[in-house]
């Protein structure tokens, strides 16, 4: 890690890496987790993942797509840092109004990158690429700030995505330790 990302990571473990129990969609409980909602809550720390996220960003891409709910603070903050457009996923489309899955940009024949906060077992995003890719979107990319090694970006990869993220959980638990 460079300085800037070490500083940046000891900023989010201290913002957002929080010591308590959290239950996971399939029952699993973690004793940690990361907050994206708190990092959210703060405007300054969510500008500067966006700025570090924005290298990320792979050449030719023409729409950023956060994934409900923790993705899409931060496609709106990265489509700021990066003046891509950005659109709004939903897991399943809305019951009322436009009853669309998909709000936003356009997707329909554009490159698109999936924006989310954490990634684990890689599921959610896969989900999100088949839908879009139902709409005649491509994606080929993914972004996340937090990957935990639970497989996500192989299973995202044989499905014909590249996982990038910003942080390890490790790079965190060291940033944690080091700010201790």
């Amino acid at each position: 890690m460079t300085t800037s990302t070490t500083s940046l990571a000891a900023r989010l473990a201290a913002t957002a890496c929080v010591t308590d129990a959290f239950a996971l969609a399939d029952g699993q409980v973690l004793d940690s987790y990361f907050d994206e909602y708190r990092l959210a809550a703060d405007p300054q720390l969510l500008h500067d993942v966006a700025d570090a996220m924005s290298v990320l960003v792979p050449e030719g891409a023409q729409v950023l797509a956060g994934v409900e709910l923790g993705g899409v603070p931060l496609v709106v903050a990265l489509s700021a840092a990066t003046g891509l457009p950005a659109a709004f996923l939903r897991r399943t489309p809305k019951r009322y109004g436009s009853k669309q899955q998909v709000e936003g940009a356009a997707v329909g024949g554009r490159r698109v990158v999936l924006v989310d906060d954490v990634v684990r077992s890689g599921g959610q995003l896969l989900a999100m690429a088949r839908m879009l890719r139902v709409t005649g979107a491509h994606v080929a990319d993914a972004l996340c700030v937090l990957e935990r090694p639970l497989g996500g970006r192989l299973l995202l990869n044989e499905h014909g995505v590249t996982l990038g993220s910003l942080l390890l959980e490790s790079d965190l638990t060291t940033s944690a330790g080091a700010a201790s």
